[in-house]
């Protein structure tokens, strides 16, 4: 089964991370890339270079010392899963053009493309709508006991 849309696994340890990092009780005590990875059975040197592009764009900081790790860069209010997705794998695409690309070798006949870049549009919307606060509001537990399932955001099958 093909799907239309799908988070990647770096996408998914991200918003994993930050739902994380957002449900502390402690509010701005950080967490080690090991606790995470360790908490979601996430490899830890794949989460280490997502923590590192999250550190990048500031939507995490990156605390040293013997209580170091990561923290939350600014409040769960201010940070659209949006932001997520788009620091770690960059921008949201439906299409192999762009508005700004025009590399296509149907580009000036196709009579698709504007109808899914409106897609686009609206999916960007709604993902810049839903914060990670939002995200973390939405789980009764704090820190997991067990590991979880990683959640997939599917939209629709293709041909089915």
């Amino acid at each position: 089964m093909t799907y239309l849309l799908r988070l990647s696994k770096k996408s998914d340890y991200a918003l994993i991370t930050m739902k994380h990092l957002a449900m502390r009780p402690d509010g701005g005590a950080s967490s080690s890339a090991r606790e995470i990875a360790e908490s979601y059975d996430i490899p830890l040197e794949l989460l280490a270079k997502v923590l590192q592009r999250l550190v990048r764009v500031r939507l995490l900081v990156s605390v040293q010392g013997t209580r170091g790790g990561y923290r939350l860069g600014r409040s769960a209010t201010a940070i659209a899963v949006a932001d997520v997705i788009q620091a770690v794998d960059g921008p949201v695409t439906m299409t192999a053009c762009s508005e700004d690309d025009h590399n296509c070798d149907q580009f000036s006949k196709c009579s698709i493309r504007d109808p899914l870049w409106k897609i686009k549009a609206r999916i960007l919307d709604a993902l810049t709508t839903v914060t990670v606060a939002e995200m973390a509001a939405d789980d009764d537990t704090r820190v997991p006991v067990a590991a979880p399932t990683v959640s997939r955001m599917v939209f629709a099958p293709i041909g089915e």
